[in-house]
């Protein structure tokens, strides 16, 4: 043991509260005069500890036991060369510190260590001002980014989680090099970033234990820092000379067997592609990932031990096209981020879409040749636009690149802005450059700054130098800046039917600010369509239709698939659109189409009921997969967020047949697997519910697609939310149908928000106060969709402003995409003017010192129940 003293002779593992208590007694007091400490990191902070901090080593040794009740505790010694001529203290992060540290040595000797908030602080005087250094810390880690279960525990430090659990700099430009050893129980197995190695010598603490000593990884930052434990079983493949390893707690062994080749290509493709295309070998050595039933992302690219959520890679016999498509994406993204992000990393998390864009971007480009009959133009836009414009036509839109003050709040940088519009606008920059002078300069991007730290203005003077063009000014258009253009098209003919076409784009905001890009006009004549390229880089710009042609049938402005806009259509050819969309020969434009009348849709251009049987005829008529399933999201949405119930009754019957009908006479199982999720998910008429009761009991099966354990869950949650009167035995008989554990915990904890009783459902959402009850953090999603399904949105308006209430604690506690998921969730299942008016009263009670951050993401939540609410009589609400 270390030794442990305090100025007056208190030990912080003695004096508890009373050290805490003096400690924060202090608030944020100054370190030197110099220097101040807040709760998190702050910019202040992480520049000064930058300018005096390098070559930074940590060894961890965590003892892990068996029962997660049970405290982790460890050792750190952390070694660095130290520059400091101001006599500063040394600030490391670590929560709780008071109650976890129970010693502190700098170069072997004790230190009057002391705490001011998240911070354990060690006095200048204990360190060499100009050298290297080593601290030694005794603690019990956090559970708070360990995230442990009764069979396994696995780490996930990102943003600026790794210190609610250990000591380190937890800040992304202080790359270093981790070696943790960890002791666990003999039947667990162990993966960290870092080569296994023989434990050698050491020898555990306890009977029973097994050591695992892992090397030091390359110089990672610490939200890149990982391990996981547990009981896991592993399955090797060799591909083209190198090894991977794959963790894993299925027990289904035909559904592993039926995965496994086709995930091991798909990493091994991804880095072949990735090799090729940056010139750079993979930099991180082993190739480990490990699937985790319920990791709260599809995936984290931890480098040589990615994690990644068990059902997005082990897939059901019943999985749709969009399944096997996204499981490529996922792999291909989570890959590419080895070389954008882990190689060359964000100096700062106010650039974390640097990553995320160019892993996205790359995704794009590689899961091509894997699915050579798939339109990747049409998926890029598919993929890309919609979920980017749910967040710009919103009052809560945001821009790219935020500025971020203190580490403490970068969780709310994540969503659909970073992951979604980012690789459009990564396009348009690839075409204004070329590919091969864009490639270039990514390769210049990632050599220059390997295993180091780059910002966004970094790469834009790179490839400045292979540009003609102002790209500073165009990064401030589409990376600064939120929202996106209103372009409107204006068609004149003259008397000898010669078309000129006006584009012309507004700032929906009225602030003036323009988006310079590239468009492609469609002109559809009756005897072929004509393309003609605009460079809308002005206010307005007219351009001549070529020969004498008349009027077209309708204009398309945005029929590249990559423009970017609220593109808004006259009233000739949103008509013509309408009408023609479901027989148009192009694939493309059929999903630019239905994309540009859903914003008409949203802006009350079109009317619900017209719209919705459009997209019947739509799904009669499409031959595409991807088209048909982005179709069956609008039926879904359509139905259960713009309908009100009486016009959804109407409705029932006849969406409830069209989609039976595609479960029966689709020609793929993909397909009809797509059909069949949605028609589960909108069933509502007697005949739909016991023709659900008939699947789910066996009585009944669906010619050429296979129904997983998944999919029986679902049909008996689904059963229940809907209010049958044998609910609670079909729940009954489920769960003692269910084989695999981790499906097991998952359905025990969020049966309660299915249940009939009003009261049982509320206790529930008490429980969810708790962050002890919000631990896992999929199933809480899970379940607050049930307990806001629209069968029980009345009910479930008394959850909305309490859970709004809870926002900020949520972000506090939460992982980073928690907050949306949490939102969405809660406000998914509302359509109404009641729900509405809850919204609107939080958002004006807000004080001005709440989070502009998050209450953008409430904004963003709300713009569905916002809009559909608006088209809706406010109800005299029932006593």
């Amino acid at each position: 043991m270390l030794n442990c003293f305090r100025p007056g002779g208190f030990c912080c593992t003695t004096c508890g509260a009373v050290a805490l208590v003096a400690v924060v007694g202090c608030g944020g007091a100054s370190v030197t005069s110099s220097h101040q400490i807040d709760e998190g990191v702050s910019w202040d902070l992480a520049q000064v500890r930058a300018a005096t901090l390098s070559d930074i080593r940590y060894a961890y040794r965590l003892t892990v036991p068996r029962q997660r009740d049970t405290p982790i505790r460890g050792t750190l010694a952390v070694g660095f060369e130290w520059a400091d001529d101001e006599g500063r203290d040394l600030v490391l992060d670590f929560k709780d510190a008071a109650q976890r540290v129970s010693a502190v040595s700098a170069n072997g000797a004790a230190v009057a260590w002391r705490v001011v908030d998240d911070h354990l602080i060690v006095p200048a005087a204990a360190l060499d001002a100009r050298g290297r250094n080593e601290v030694a810390v005794e603690f019990i880690a956090g559970d708070d980014a360990l995230n442990r279960g009764d069979a396994f525990l696995y780490t996930l430090f990102v943003p600026d989680r790794a210190h609610f659990s250990l000591p380190l700099f937890d800040q992304p430009n202080l790359k270093a090099r981790f070696s943790v050893t960890l002791e666990v129980p003999a039947d667990w197995v162990a993966v960290a970033n870092g080569e296994a190695l023989d434990a050698g010598p050491l020898s555990p603490r306890a009977p029973g234990v097994t050591i695992y000593q892992f090397a030091p990884t390359e110089p990672i930052p610490t939200y890149l820092f990982a391990f996981a434990v547990g009981d896991f079983q592993m399955a090797t493949a060799e591909r083209d000379g190198r090894t991977f390893r794959m963790f894993h707690r299925e027990t289904d062994a035909d559904k592993v067997a039926r995965n496994r080749d086709a995930i091991f290509d798909l990493h091994a493709a991804a880095l072949a592609w990735l090799e090729d295309y940056t010139q750079i070998a993979y930099p991180f050595g082993k190739f480990d990932f490990v699937l985790l039933p319920p990791f709260q992302y599809g995936g984290m690219e931890h480098p040589g031990a990615i994690f990644y959520r068990e059902s997005s890679l082990f897939l059901d016999e019943s999985a749709t096209q969009g399944q096997y498509l996204g499981r490529a994406s996922l792999i291909a993204h989570e890959t590419a981020h080895m070389w954008f992000g882990d190689l060359v990393t964000m100096n700062w998390f106010d650039d974390v879409w640097t990553k995320e864009v160019f892993a996205n971007f790359m995704a794009a480009k590689i899961v091509h040749p894997s699915f050579p009959e798939v339109d990747h133009g049409l998926r890029f836009f598919l993929e890309h636009h919609d979920r980017a414009y749910d967040v710009d036509r919103t009052a809560g839109a945001n821009p790219i690149r935020q500025p971020l003050e203190n580490l403490r709040a970068a969780g709310a940088l994540y969503g659909p802005i970073i992951y979604q519009k980012a690789p459009i606008v990564m396009r348009h920059l690839e075409r204004l450059l070329g590919e091969e002078p864009f490639r270039d300069g990514l390769r210049e991007y990632l050599d220059t700054f390997r295993y180091g730290n780059a910002t966004w203005p970094d790469l834009i003077r790179i490839l400045d130098t292979r540009s003609d063009l102002d790209l500073a000014a165009w990064s401030a258009a589409w990376v600064d800046e939120p929202g996106r253009p209103l372009v409107d098209v204006m068609v004149e003919v003259s008397a000898d039917r010669r078309t000129t076409v006006t584009v012309s784009q507004t700032d929906p905001d009225g602030l003036g600010r323009l988006w310079p890009q590239q468009l492609e006009l469609l002109l559809a004549y009756d005897d072929e369509d004509v393309r003609i390229p605009v460079s809308l880089s002005a206010a307005s710009v007219a351009v001549d239709g070529g020969i004498a042609r008349g009027r077209p049938r309708f204009v398309l402005p945005n029929a590249a698939g990559v423009e970017y806009g609220r593109f808004r259509l006259d009233d000739r050819s949103r008509n013509a659109l309408l009408t023609e969309l479901p027989g148009l020969r192009d694939s493309l434009i059929r999903g630019i189409g239905w994309a540009t009348l859903w914003d008409g849709v949203l802006d009350g251009e079109i009317e619900p009921e017209v719209w919705f049987g459009r997209l019947l005829a739509g799904l009669a008529a499409e031959t595409v997969e991807q088209n048909t399933q982005r179709l069956l999201e609008y039926v879904r949405i359509t139905y259960w967020r713009l309908f009100d119930d009486q016009v959804r009754r109407v409705a029932t019957d006849g969406v409830e047949d069209a989609l039976w009908s595609g479960v029966l006479h689709s020609a793929s199982p993909t397909l009809k697997a797509a059909y069949f999720h949605t028609w589960r998910s909108v069933v509502w008429s007697d005949a739909g519910i016991e023709r659900l009761r008939r699947l789910w009991a066996g009585d009944e099966q669906i010619l050429g697609l296979s129904l997983a354990e998944t999919d029986f869950i679902a049909l008996a949650e689904g059963l229940a939310v809907r209010g049958v009167a044998d609910a609670e035995d079909i729940l009954d008989r489920q769960c003692a149908r269910i084989e695999n554990p981790d499906r097991q915990a998952r359905f025990d904890f969020v049966r309660p928000s299915l249940a009939e009783s009003p009261q049982t459902r509320e206790a529930f959402f008490g429980q969810l106060a708790d962050p002890g009850g919000r631990e896992r953090e999929p199933w809480v999603v899970a379940a607050l969709g049930y307990l806001h399904h629209p069968s029980r949105a009345a009910h479930a308006r008394r959850f909305i402003r309490p859970s709004l209430e809870m926002v900020e604690e949520i972000q506090r506690t939460g992982d980073i995409f928690f907050v949306s998921d949490w939102l969405d969730a809660t406000l998914g299942g509302h359509s109404s003017p009641e729900a509405a008016k809850i919204v609107r009263g939080f958002l004006d009670g807000l004080s001005p010192d709440f989070p502009p951050r998050l209450r953008a993401k409430i904004l963003q939540s709300a713009d569905l129940l916002l809009r559909s609410a608006g088209r809706q009589p406010l109800a005299v609400r029932p006593r």
